[in-house]
């Protein structure tokens, strides 16, 4: 059976965005798309004060409602919806195990809308055992253009988050750009008035330690031009700035196992908060 791109919704322009994008996305994958609404859970007490019968209503117009643009912009393409009762965290990441991608709608800079106010998105993201993307407003229409930006780590390269961002970029047929960012010690910048400047002695070595790690993939995927870059400083920063003009920004995260809290690293927190393009966080252990 072939695994559907889940999309949360919840009625803001994001989660909109984030549909378009993942009907984008399950076109170049050859899947579907399943919409879902997690529905807040609500006291007994609440319950007998209201229309519970109202949400659900609400949240069918709006997966209907999704659901036919989606078949409007793009026909043919497969998409169910479902209500799902059990809250957003766990409906959300209930939902994700069964799928290919989650996808989830997000706003820039540091702010965060829908499924993603205080820490319910970021707990998602850093629950789910899938891949989960976020997409910001205007974000849907890249999706095929532009590199397929990846951060990697030199000491523990992790053969789940590249070979995910190699299929991603074979897929758009777009190129890939490998970021390494090696953090030196503080004095390593002070330059030659302090102490010799270590830094233009150990970019070669990286460079080359980092040619040898990509050189199986490029042999794996040889259609897709590979760009290797080594940056001296913070990997977060270096990945936002890598993202201009790209299609998709890649970030691995430590798989946990617990659902208390946002656990996505700060490298990964940096970019979703901050990268103007979709972000995929890919877990791995």
């Amino acid at each position: 059976m072939t695994r559907s791109i889940v999309v949360g919704l919840d009625g803001t322009d994001q989660a909109k965005a984030a549909a378009e994008w993942a009907a984008e996305e399950a076109l170049l994958r050859g899947t579907g798309v399943h919409l879902v609404y997690a529905k807040e859970p609500v006291s007994e007490a609440v319950l007998s004060l209201v229309a519970h019968e109202s949400e659900d209503t609400w949240a069918e117009e709006l997966l209907t409602r999704t659901a036919g643009e989606l078949h409007e912009h793009h026909p043919g393409l497969s998409v169910t919806t479902r209500v799902l009762p059990m809250g957003p965290v766990p409906g959300l990441v209930g939902a994700a195990e069964d799928a290919e991608l989650l996808v989830l709608g997000s706003r820039a800079l540091g702010a965060v809308a829908g499924y993603l106010v205080g820490s319910v998105g970021l707990t998602v993201a850093g629950a789910a055992e899938r891949p989960v993307v976020l997409v910001r407003v205007g974000a849907e229409a890249t999706a095929p253009r532009g590199p397929v930006v990846v951060g990697t780590d030199l000491r523990q390269p992790v053969e789940t988050v590249l070979g995910f961002a190699f299929e991603e970029a074979a897929r758009r047929r777009s190129p890939i750009h490998v970021v390494y960012a090696q953090q030196l010690p503080l004095f390593a910048g002070l330059g030659p008035a302090m102490v010799p400047d270590v830094r233009l002695a150990v970019a070669p070595e990286i460079e080359r330690s980092l040619d040898d790690l990509l050189e199986p993939w490029r042999a794996k995927y040889p259609e897709v031009g590979t760009e290797a870059r080594v940056v001296l400083g913070s990997a977060g920063l270096a990945l936002v700035g890598a993202a201009a003009g790209a299609s998709l920004v890649v970030v691995g995260r430590r798989t946990r196992h617990s659902t208390l809290g946002a656990h996505i690293g700060s490298v990964a927190h940096a970019v979703v908060h901050h990268s103007p393009v979709p972000v995929a966080l890919v877990p791995h252990d």
